[in-house]
């Protein structure tokens, strides 16, 4: 029987933001965005969420909820060294940690190097330090696999702990909205209600064969975690996919050469970042969101890494040249690399793309 924590931090980086700028605390808050409604929230703080306020919303929708709310630009680098530190605690415990993004991650401490035993507390140290040392909430999950574990993570937030053991789970995933489970999005939510699954118990009156008629490959997962079946390893190490970066601008870019300038400017972060992180790939996709919000993606495939700034520039413009603007405004410019040289093996730690 494994020991299984899920940790995931109280609206991250806009409790770092509040932590350091005392002037922001109990206010509502969004990382990212802007005041005149451009751009997308990141993260939003507790106060701002009252008002339904949440992450990947465009700011025009998160002021027309909240029109007090107080806009920060995100501060990465703050944010990841704060995610090392967190980390660091992690690792006191145990080395089997699967980072899933800055500020979220799974735990296995079946086999704890402190002899602890219980991952009950365990994962009470755990919060414990990282208040203690960064003056930050989390909030944990723990189960017997991964799938009960970051669920059971969502339920008293922020700042909860919540343990679901093996007696409890069957019961538990019957009873759960559809919705709340993990890898249940909005349309694959939508599709199972038509179908009249609206609880995990209703899910549970499926076949498996039906569910992959249904949903594919993913039907074969739906039908296996409902009854608690998920026998995934904690990876400590995970594979970087692709890295990348993208900017919404204040005013949308009409000029070309406004473009090219934004362009050679994601580039040149977009180097930094590949750069630190010792990746280089052969495939460059542009990203452009036009001001109407339509999106397209053009992408390039090379025979060598991209492992300059001025290949990835020169590429990345060649993709931007290739595109019809038809006089549109161009409202977002993105550049991500992938299809790494190394693809085959293992990166330490996943890279967490920039919203920005």
């Amino acid at each position: 029987m494994r020991k299984i924590i899920h940790i995931d931090m109280d609206a991250f980086y806009a409790s770092v933001d509040q932590r350091d700028f005392p002037e922001l605390r109990g206010k509502p808050l969004a990382v990212g965005g802007s005041p005149d409604g451009r751009g997308v929230v990141a993260t939003a703080s507790y106060e701002a969420r009252k008002y339904g306020v949440k992450s990947a919303m465009s700011s025009r929708n998160a002021l027309q909820l909240c029109p007090d709310l107080i806009f920060t630009y995100p501060r990465f680098e703050v944010y990841k060294e704060v995610s090392n530190h967190i980390r660091s605690i992690f690792r006191r415990y145990t080395d089997l940690i699967e980072p899933l993004s800055l500020d979220e991650a799974y735990l296995d401490v079946t086999d704890d190097k402190l002899g602890i035993g219980s991952a009950i507390e365990i994962a009470k140290e755990i919060k414990q330090a990282i208040q203690d040392e960064l003056n930050l909430t989390a909030s944990a999950g723990v189960s017997v696999n991964k799938f009960v574990a970051k669920i059971a993570s969502d339920i008293n937030k922020p700042n909860g702990l919540t343990f679901i053991g093996p007696s409890k789970i069957v019961t538990f995933l019957e009873q759960l909205p559809i919705h709340k489970f993990f890898g249940v999005g909005k349309v694959t939510a939508k599709k199972m209600n038509q179908m009249g699954i609206f609880t995990g118990k209703d899910l549970k009156r499926f076949s498996e064969l039906e569910m992959v008629q249904h949903f594919g490959k993913s039907g074969r997962f739906f039908y296996r975690i409902v009854r608690g079946e998920d026998d995934r390893p904690v990876k400590p190490n995970r594979i970087s996919k692709s890295i990348g970066v993208e900017d919404t601008f204040e005013s949308d870019l009409h000029e070309y050469e406004d473009m090219v300038f934004e362009i050679k400017r994601i580039a040149e972060k977009l180097y930094k970042r590949l750069d630190k992180a010792e990746k280089f790939g052969k495939t460059v996709t542009v990203k452009i969101k036009f001001a109407d919000f339509t999106q397209i993606t053009r992408s390039k495939t090379t025979v060598f890494s991209l492992d300059s700034q001025a290949l990835i520039e020169s590429h990345a413009l060649g993709l931007l040249d290739k595109v019809d603007m038809q006089d549109q405004r161009v409202r977002l410019l993105g550049v991500t690399i992938s299809n790494f040289h190394d693809q085959d093996t293992i990166d330490e730690v996943g890279i967490q793309l920039s919203l920005f």
